[in-house]
């Protein structure tokens, strides 16, 4: 295990000008900021205007909420950057230092994003093929394009595909994969079955195959994944376990709940 964070250490993303973005997505940024602006001109409004002095006050107070939560979420996307804080980085070393891969044959990452976490595959395992699937919703700034930009800048465009998908049903037969991972994307599927999520996933795995499936696992949204886990090893699978990413990724709890992923978890394992 220290081997492979060595490993993981070893390596250096974003150093050619790539462009992996952020998790705290811009429209978030556009929407608090724009409620906030119009918080002070019904507050300005209020005093100066209609003479109201209890709704000026209250408009205040809500711009005085709004700019603090402002401020608090641009220290989350400084702390997410890549150039900043690195903890997109150090949480994809993480995720990769669990995945008991050989590096032979193929892997595909559920919910690729910018890429990073696929590039940063491809750079571990030399001979592996990767595959990124994403949704591209209009949220983040991330595309294919962007995907296999960064890939060519990276140098392993050869051994990276990049494709339009759907985590709730993967466009691939049965057992494709000899590797399945994935990083913070079960929770942003509105309405999924986390548990059918997984199985999904883990249904493209060849037999053999291992996986690391990263995630928010808030309880109120999965469940009780200890339960779930047990249901893998009924199943078959083998060396199944729950990893606390929050404290091993973030550095504690408290850190990575500032950074709202407080309940990180790995679910890793053997088909």
């Amino acid at each position: 295990m220290q081997q492979k964070r060595n490993q993981q250490a070893e390596i250096r993303l974003g150093s050619h000008g790539e462009d992996y973005g952020s998790w705290m997505s811009n429209p978030v940024f556009y929407i608090i900021g724009g409620i906030t602006a119009l918080a002070v001109v019904l507050a300005i409004l209020s005093f100066s205007v209609f003479h109201i002095t209890a709704l000026g006050v209250l408009f205040s107070v809500v711009t005085a909420v709004l700019a603090a939560l402002l401020v608090w979420i641009t220290w989350i996307r400084r702390q997410y950057a890549f150039g900043g804080g690195g903890i997109m980085e150090q949480v994809h070393r993480v995720v990769l230092s669990h995945l008991d891969y050989d590096g032979q044959g193929s892997l595909l990452e559920v919910g690729c994003g910018s890429g990073a976490l696929s590039i940063r595959a491809a750079l571990t395992w030399p001979e592996s093929k990767v595959t990124g699937m994403d949704y591209w919703g209009a949220v983040y700034n991330y595309s294919k394009a962007l995907c296999e930009k960064n890939a060519a800048s990276e140098g392993v465009a050869s051994r990276c595909v990049f494709r339009h998908g759907d985590a709730n049903h993967l466009d691939f037969p049965d057992e494709s994969f000899d590797a399945v991972i994935s990083n913070y994307v079960y929770h942003n599927v509105m309405g999924a079955d986390m548990h059918k999520l997984l199985l999904e996933s883990l249904r493209v795995l060849k037999k053999g195959g291992v996986f690391a499936l990263n995630d928010d696992m808030k309880p109120k949204l999965y469940g009780d994944m200890d339960v779930f886990a047990q249901k893998l090893r009924e199943m078959g699978y083998q060396n199944v376990r729950l990893i606390d990413t929050a404290e091993e990724a973030f550095g504690s709890h408290r850190r990575a709940a500032m950074m709202m992923l407080g309940s990180s978890r790995l679910l890793v394992g053997r088909k």
